[in-house]
């Protein structure tokens, strides 16, 4: 049954201009950005196929333009609509973060960077150069590795936090393919990029290791 032929109260769009967002579930929400659905499926069927195709919402974000045109009744139009509505998600916390301090928010600066490393199928490394305000100023991928390893050089980040006039900065990374807990390898950048920082007198706020599902601080561990 198309979603017109539903009860006014149980459209999903009317539920969300009624309740708010959060009243939807997954499904509902992707039928929204979907609008409509295919032959003999609803919008909110054809979301329910999206999830079980990929998993979870965050493979579903990370899809190639290949993958997500493999699910009937969604291609081209529908994957750049989304790469738009993700892209304005992370602008929209970029935008946050250039006029607020960092430090006053730590879960939007979480939001930001998991929004803009978590479903890069590569390892990156990229730097926030922050003003005396701890504003942000700037996002730089400065290295970018492969599924296990980028390799960092300190002479290019002292230069790039330079070239920015940054204050100070905050580090951050991916590990594709496993969890957000830091290796020994992490550990001992951080340290060698803080100290190198610090002859310039920039400051290192926190390194943030990024993962599919969660977000490592080293400052909230007491690590930096």
């Amino acid at each position: 049954m198309a979603i017109t032929d539903w009860p006014s109260d149980q459209r999903p769009r009317e539920r969300l201009i009624r309740l708010g967002p959060t009243a939807l579930t997954d499904a509902e929400l992707l039928a929204v950005f979907l609008r409509v659905g295919v032959a003999g499926k609803s919008a909110v069927d054809l979301g329910r196929d999206m999830q079980s195709h990929f998993g979870s919402l965050n493979q579903l974000f990370a899809a190639s333009l290949k993958d997500f045109s493999a699910i009937n009744g969604v291609g081209p139009a529908k994957f750049a609509q989304l790469q738009a509505v993700l892209e304005l998600a992370r602008r929209s916390l970029a935008e946050e973060l250039r006029e607020k301090s960092s430090l006053s928010s730590p879960e939007a600066v979480k939001h930001y960077l998991q929004l803009l490393l978590s479903n890069r199928p590569y390892e990156s490394f990229v730097m926030l150069f922050l003003d005396v305000r701890n504003r942000l100023i700037a996002t730089d991928e400065l290295f970018r590795g492969t599924l296990t390893h980028a390799s960092v050089y300190p002479r290019e980040v002292v230069k790039a936090a330079l070239a920015h006039n940054a204050a100070s900065v905050i580090l951050a990374h991916n590990h594709p393919s496993g969890t957000s807990e830091p290796s020994a390898a992490d550990h001992h950048l951080t340290s060698v990029l803080k100290q190198a920082l610090g002859l310039v007198d920039i400051r290192t706020l926190d390194h943030f290791v990024v993962a599919r599902k969660d977000i490592y601080s080293f400052m909230e561990h007491g690590e930096l």
